[in-house]
């Protein structure tokens, strides 16, 4: 067991009590108490995500997050969020790049049936044919209504990745081919669950009103008895360094006004190149105090508004990389992509060349400690925001106590850091532009 206590580095840093556990078959508890309110965060993480699923397989880590909601021999069909909303909570999954979770919002009198209900999943559904048929039909009819049959449906998340990595687990569509969601079969159904549904490959989160020895007591009780797989092995997710420009186009034709995403390969993530960038996004492209905001919308009118990621499918503290920084713009007929790139570049170049002031490194600090803290404090789901961070840190840097780190990488982040990580990774050789063309414009 390793506790790790909040010491202060600023006034507003994110520091939170942090316990870690390993039970017998290998899960990992990470317990963070939070007595301010009677609230409770119970979270599951496995460490399954869209580009770790096997190949002829796209689209089988978000239909088995929908499997798993579909009962166990304890509890019927929706008898799960049945019980949850009588206990005066709420619940969700999802799946993302590198895990798929789980997790209910609770009031903590309700946190050893929170317990039970996620160990009890663990164990394993009952999926029968008729279960597996429906909810293929399910996520075949998300992907239509989410992508196929909406205007910039694809864009910029399955279009850039598509185009802009070259590893198959990062560039495929994490929503599936039609064809390999037709072609899965309960076999298929068992053998993902064996192999990544162990409690050797998933983390338990739990955040909120808790006493750390009283809960991990329960976590024992209901967890450690669960038969555990060893973890599988990690696939190769690299990326080899891009060395020349690329440019794509496609039509949508839903669309009535064209778009432009533009994306640079991230550096790794821990590193300080890869905090520099947190800090470099947030000069670029976050809130309309920033540097392309000021350009693309204010000064020429190009666009109504700048929006930029450094992930698709979350923030740069819960995913691993290879990760892409991306810019989109939605624009009038008349403005030229061409024009928008040149102008981005205009504002980027200088970043490149010369050293940021401390007074500006230090806005770009303020902004990333409150969009963390923004984060954790998840308004929709009380807790979850925080669960969130403590489990990805343990699934992808191995310490769910490093959350109480991350003011320190970003104030460690000299103007000589961010002019090397500008000259590497915004040099227009790592540059990939995608132009959306308007096929519904009148």
């Amino acid at each position: 067991m390793e506790v790790e206590m909040a010491a202060s580095i600023s006034p507003f840093a994110l520091q939170v009590s942090v316990e870690r556990h390993r039970l017998a078959n290998g899960l990992r508890v990470v317990l963070s108490p939070d007595r301010s309110a009677p609230v409770v965060c119970v979270a599951v993480y496995y460490h399954v995500g869209m580009r770790l699923e096997p190949q002829g397989r796209t689209g089988f880590a978000h239909l088995f997050e929908h499997l798993m909601f579909q009962g166990s021999p304890s509890l019927a069909k929706m008898e799960l969020v049945r019980l949850v909303q009588q206990n005066g909570g709420t619940l969700n999954g999802s799946t993302r790049y590198d895990f798929t979770n789980y997790f209910e919002v609770m009031p903590s009198t309700a946190l050893e049936l929170a317990l039970w209900m996620e160990a009890d999943r663990m164990r394993g559904p009952v999926i029968t044919q008729a279960e597996l048929d429906n909810q293929r039909d399910v996520v075949k009819n998300e992907i239509r209504v989410n992508v196929l049959n909406q205007p910039y449906g694809s864009f910029p998340w399955i279009d850039m990745q598509e185009r802009a990595y070259s590893n198959w687990h990062n560039s495929h569509n994490g929503y599936g081919d039609m064809a390999d969601l037709d072609a899965a079969s309960l076999a298929d159904v068992q053998a993902f669950f064996d192999t990544y549904y162990s409690p050797a490959n998933a983390v338990l989160v739990v955040v909120g009103d808790i006493e750390p020895s009283e809960t991990l007591v329960l976590a024992r009780k209901y967890f450690e008895e669960i038969p555990a797989t060893p973890a599988p092995a990690a696939p190769d997710i690299s990326e080899p360094r891009q060395t020349e420009a690329r440019r794509f186009s496609r039509t949508d034709p839903l669309a009535n006004r064209p778009a432009l995403a533009v994306s640079y390969h991230l550096p790794e993530r821990g590193t300080p190149q890869f905090y520099a960038m947190g800090l470099i996004h947030q000069l670029l492209a976050a809130g309309d105090d920033s540097l392309l905001h000021h350009e693309l919308v204010t000064r020429r009118g190009y666009t109504g508004e700048v929006d930029a990621s450094l992930n698709f499918l979350g923030h740069m503290h819960n995913a691993q990389t290879p990760l892409l920084w991306t810019v989109v713009a939605v624009h009038d007929d008349e403005v030229a992509a061409d024009a928008i790139v040149e102008a981005m570049e205009g504002v980027i170049a200088p970043l490149r060349e010369t050293l940021v002031d401390a007074e500006t490194l230090e806005r770009a600090r303020t902004k990333a400690r409150a969009s963390l803290l923004r984060t954790a404090g998840d308004s929709v789901y009380p807790r979850f925001g925080l669960a969130d961070l403590l489990a990805a840190f343990e699934l992808l840097e191995g310490d769910a106590s490093h959350v109480n780190e991350i003011d320190a990488r970003f104030a460690a982040i000299t103007p000589e850091i961010v002019l090397e990580t500008a000259r590497e990774v915004l040099r227009p050789t790592n540059r990939n532009v995608l132009v959306l063309e308007a096929g519904a414009a009148s």
